[in-house]
């Protein structure tokens, strides 16, 4: 479906301990990479070349450090939000849920969430194709990692078809 609208949220919430001292001064997604570029400026551009829009940046930890460079690098296609109170987002689900009012506005066909400090390419509408076709109510895009390093993941159990059964929050996270 040419047509179909996708919002974007960018999740650039956490700390980034294991990061320290480098996110002593800066959130984890606005860490320099390549010269000038951030970590976060990976998924937004996944998202731009995936004509996915409009794209809203969920900004919490050192949120101004975010805010700054997407309003310098990506002007009026990306737009940074904060949370709603000083608690913050507690995890995507309350990210989502507190920003429920810019779903509803956008009447989007699709909601894609993602996170502001992963290294990758993608083009977002071969998974919302791929969504599309299993009927899926929500679908997560994961790599296998060794058992051993399970813990410092998330962690899904899938069928054989790639339908999740079971899903575990990561843990053990200094």
């Amino acid at each position: 479906m040419a047509s179909e609208r996708i919002l974007g949220f960018v999740l650039a919430g956490g700390e980034g301990t294991r990061l320290r001292p480098l996110t002593r001064e800066r959130a984890k997604p606005a860490l320099g990479f390549a010269g000038g570029y951030r970590l976060i400026d990976f998924v937004l551009s996944n998202l731009v070349n995936s004509g996915v829009g409009p794209i809203y940046v969920l900004a919490q930890y050192k949120p101004n450090t975010i805010v700054e460079h997407v309003a310098a690098v990506w002007g009026q296609r990306v737009k940074a939000l904060l949370p709603a109170d000083r608690q913050g987002y507690s995890g995507t689900a309350t990210a989502v849920q507190q920003n429920m009012s810019v779903i509803e506005r956008a009447h989007p066909d699709l909601v894609a969430v993602f996170a502001a400090d992963h290294v990758y390419r993608m083009d977002v509408r071969q998974m919302a194709d791929f969504h599309r076709r299993r009927d899926a109510d929500v679908t997560a895009s994961a790599l296998p990692v060794p058992g051993q390093e399970a813990a410092s993941f998330g962690v899904i159990g899938a069928d054989p078809d790639g339908r999740i059964e079971e899903l575990e929050a990561q843990r053990g996270r200094p």
